[in-house]
């Protein structure tokens, strides 16, 4: 598993993550403009002089639709002269349409509607834009107002806070500059509203939904998002039922409502863009750290005052500064639920002086520190379970220079190659340790990772692999109990009765099985240097981790204490084969990352799933060509994972497709992102794979399940892959254009040399179809050439699913003999094949290379 990082903090994302906003402590000084401003829109409460009675009124915002049919309606007080927010008690609806059938599914899984039509009796609005305008040839006096007033402005003032960041960001352009005084009439000001800078959150009391959000910010890259929060076994959710943006809703009014892929609009051109980062950091174990990271900017394009950075919620930041001058800045806690929070990260908010121009250099000074590593005993230290370490933006590609002093006694390993720099004493001279890396090229993300290690080095070629682990492992490891070990007798001329057993206690000791977690990674970067080209960096380390889950940086990567058991201490834990096999490919599929991930990283959260599915692939080639019934014990095992329904009778089937990204997890199946991203995931490409490689099969039956070398077709797609996008991002539709390239005319759909078909029915999508023939029957023509027809029939699946499907012959006494690839367009495809003499029977994929439902 690699690190499920925001790829572009895009400010759809920042209004769904936003907990409350935190108030200064009494002692503390007044707020600066920024606060102050913060705080305002964060407690600003219903105005008594404008509450109104409201009818037939109508908000309309792309493809939301919310009338107020009947009811009362109270604004908020002005802040900097604009009216910010609302309060509705009466009769209303919300009609939302999803653009595209994966957008209603997903919309029907939450809600069980495909189109969010629903009665609400109370409504919050927050805005940015001239709302309350639009909603006053509509408003009539009314003479209750002070009791709607008594009964609702501190819920209005509770649910201000929410909000409060993403209006900070369209009032910030009328905070004064330094050296500025503020502007005299800020009513008038205000009035120079940004036009493109659309904001409206609407939370909704449904009559049967309970309570949700509707988002519109046209900030965002998915404008337009519909969601609530839910708590199921104590762990706390926010459930994203739609995400889109309004190019899609008018595509698919244009064209009748079907838009088969989601055509989210590739991330924006960010306003800032961090080249470096350099990070001097202290460590004090078991929890603390304190730091100073540098990060030098570039400005490519004008935009907002506020720059956001992702931080670990357990870390406070002491200072900020641009070019040495002090900066504004506010911590805002995630809510609880988000995928932001779910990462352990809050985001801190940095205010600059003034609207930063394009070319501008920054340079950003952030000293921070606090309790961001997690103590699991045995020497074990779990850096990063409490959030990201230093000031982060997503995964953008910089350089990182990191420089780390810590106490004797420990180890420190992280991202890029070692400087050496010798051991610092202290004044008493106990020797603290001082250690600088730097990375080899840009890369997304960096880490680093502390223990009491021993270690072992290794070479793949010119690439040096250090592994790391302890002599134990952490306190909350489970217990295999006792081994029983019966005794021998001491010689064969002594046969003496011995005691018949001796009881001793089995705990693992990682560090005794480096030599061969050390010898599966150097195997794994040779293997996967001659397809996709050299390793990308100088340097691997693998270090031990705490926990069940393992994680991938460049350069690094943190391997799970289980990774360093033998498959006898395996045993003890009751894991069966295939799961003993999982673990065996543990340490290819991080390794995997570091060029599906790493050095290319994800477009959007919708092209995420390609990092885990060809990561997870990649690992099972190895696994294929050295073990196929291991390798098909594991491909079936993510089959069955995909159609096994939980106590609610829901299946990962159910969830949606891989393109859903980190929005597959859930409360309604909360392992739905790891069964479909690396399992339906890594079906997929096995699917890419075969198509390509029956390209070059002979008819005389080369299997498709055979083991590949450098030159088929799907690696040299890898490869190109690899040359044209590393260091950069990769969206699935780029991805798929690549493999496209190796299409032969006979495995192109409708004579188009385009994947489009798979895209749509595959990848965004989620059936297991079942395949079977019919009507098949064999003809011998005069000229000794026999022929087969017949019909392939499709069940189970959307009338426009299509699948390209091999059929193989069966001779008496040979191999299944390929024949060729049928596409099943539908329910019933007719087909006509040429067969060899002497076939009898026709076989539909026997090597199981389709993702079809098990047999």
């Amino acid at each position: 598993m690699t690190k499920v990082l925001t790829k572009k903090l895009v400010l759809i994302g920042i209004l769904a993550c936003l907990g409350p906003a935190v108030a200064p402590a009494l002692d503390n000084p007044p707020p600066k403009p920024a606060q102050a401003l913060y705080l305002q829109l964060g407690q600003v409460g219903l105005d008594p002089a404008r509450v109104y009675e409201v009818r037939d009124a109508a908000i309309n915002r792309s493809a939301i639709q919310i009338s107020l049919d009947d009811g009362m309606i109270g604004f908020t007080q002005d802040v900097m002269g604009k009216i910010t927010g609302a309060f509705f008690e009466g009769d209303g609806e919300i009609l939302l349409s999803p653009p595209n059938e994966v957008e209603r599914r997903s919309m029907s899984l939450f809600t069980g509607m495909a189109i969010l039509e629903e009665r609400f009796s109370t409504a919050y609005f927050r805005f940015n834009d001239d709302l309350a305008d639009e909603l006053r040839p509509d408003l009539r006096q009314t003479d209750d107002k002070q009791e709607f007033i008594d009964h609702w402005t501190k819920a209005a003032q509770n649910l201000a806070a929410s909000d409060a960041m993403r209006l900070l960001v369209t009032f910030s352009r009328f905070l004064p500059e330094d050296g500025a005084q503020p502007p005299a009439r800020q009513a008038e000001t205000m009035q120079a509203t940004n036009p493109k800078d659309k904001f409206l959150h609407a939370r909704l009391q449904g009559t049967k939904l309970g309570v949700f959000d509707v988002f519109y910010d046209s900030n965002g890259v998915e404008q337009i998002q519909a969601g609530q929060s839910r708590t199921v076994n104590d762990e706390t959710f926010y459930n994203v039922w739609t995400s889109f943006s309004p190019i899609e809703a008018r595509t698919a009014r244009r064209t009748g409502g079907e838009m088969p892929l989601p055509q989210t609009e590739r991330a924006r051109e960010d306003e800032i863009r961090v080249h470096r980062f350099t990070i001097k950091t202290e460590v004090l174990p078991p929890k603390q750290i304190h730091a100073r990271a540098l990060l030098e900017c570039d400005v490519p394009k004008a935009g907002s005052r506020i720059l956001f950075f992702e931080l670990s919620r357990f870390l406070q930041v002491e200072s900020v500064k641009l070019n040495g001058q002090p900066l504004e800045f506010i911590h805002n806690p995630a809510l609880e639920g988000s995928e932001l929070a779910r990462t352990g990260n809050d985001l801190v908010a940095v205010i600059l002086p003034e609207q930063p121009k394009p070319g501008t250099k920054l340079n950003l000074d952030f000293v921070y520190g606090g309790e961001v590593l997690a103590e699991a005993g045995s020497g074990l230290l779990y850096v990063g379970a409490r959030g990201t370490w230093y000031p982060n933006r997503g995964m953008e590609m910089a350089n990182f220079d990191l420089q780390f002093t810590y106490p004797p006694g420990w180890t420190l390993v992280a991202t890029g190659t070692p400087v050496s720099t010798p051991p610092r004493p202290k004044p008493d001279a106990t020797g603290e340790q001082t250690s600088r890396w730097v990375s080899d090229r840009p890369i997304p993300v960096a880490g680093f990772n502390l223990g009491q290690y021993r270690s072992v080095t290794a070479k793949a070629g010119s690439v040096t692999v250090d592994t790391y682990a302890t002599r134990g492992v952490e306190k909350s490891f489970p217990s295999a109990g006792v081994q029983v070990v019966t005794q021998e007798p001491l010689t064969p001329l002594d046969p003496r009765p011995r005691p018949p057993e001796v009881v001793i206690p089995t705990t693992p000791s990682p560090a005794q099985n480096e030599l061969a977690v050390s010898a599966s990674a150097v195997q794994a970067i040779q293997y996967y240097s001659e397809r996709f080209g050299p390793y990308p960096y100088h340097l691997l380390s693998l270090t031990q981790l705490p926990g069940r889950e393992s994680q991938g940086w460049p350069g690094l990567v943190f391997l799970s204490s289980f990774a360093f058991l033998t498959d006898a201490e395996r045993e003890a834990l009751h894991f069966d084969a295939t799961r003993i096999l999982l673990q065996h490919e543990l340490p290819a599929h991080e390794i995997a990352h570091q060029w599906w991930g790493d050095l290319i990283t994800w477009d959007t959260y919708r092209d995420q799933w390609f990092s885990e599915g060809l990561a997870n692939y990649c690992a099972l080639m190895m696994l294929q060509e050295k073990n196929p019934a291991g390798f098909r014990d594991i491909m079936n095992k993510y089959r069955l994972d995909l159609i096994t329904k939980n106590k609610d009778g829901m299946s990962a089937e159910d969830v949606g497709p891989v393109t859903l990204g980190t929005r597959l997890l859930s409360s309604r199946f909360p392992a739905g992102y790891e069964a479909i991203s690396y399992g339906r995931g890594t079906w997929l490409f096995h699917m890419l794979r075969t198509m390509l490689k029956d390209a070059q099969a002979e008819k005389g039956g080369i299997k498709a399940s055979a083991g590949g070398t450098a030159d088929e077709p799907f690696v040299r797609a890898l490869r190109k892959l690899r040359e044209r996008y590393e260091g950069k991002t990769l969206s699935t539709r780029q991805m798929l254009d690549v493999f496209a390239e190796e299409l032969p005319p006979a495995l192109r759909y409708e004579g188009k040399s385009s994947f489009e078909w798979f895209l749509n029915g595959w990848i965004n999508g989620t059936s297991l179809p079942k395949l079977e023939l019919k009507g098949v029957k064999f003809t011998v023509a005069k000229n000794g050439k026999s022929t087969v027809t017949g019909t392939l029939l499709q069940k189970e699946a959307p009338d426009d699913l299509v699948t390209s499907v091999p059929i193989y012959a069966l001779i008496t006494g040979r191999q299944p003999v390929f024949l060729g690839r049928i596409f099943a367009d539908g329910n019933e495809s007719p087909f006509h094949l040429s067969a060899p003499l002497g076939a009898r029977k026709l076989l539909v994929d026997p090597y199981e290379t389709v993702l079809t439902s098990p047999k």
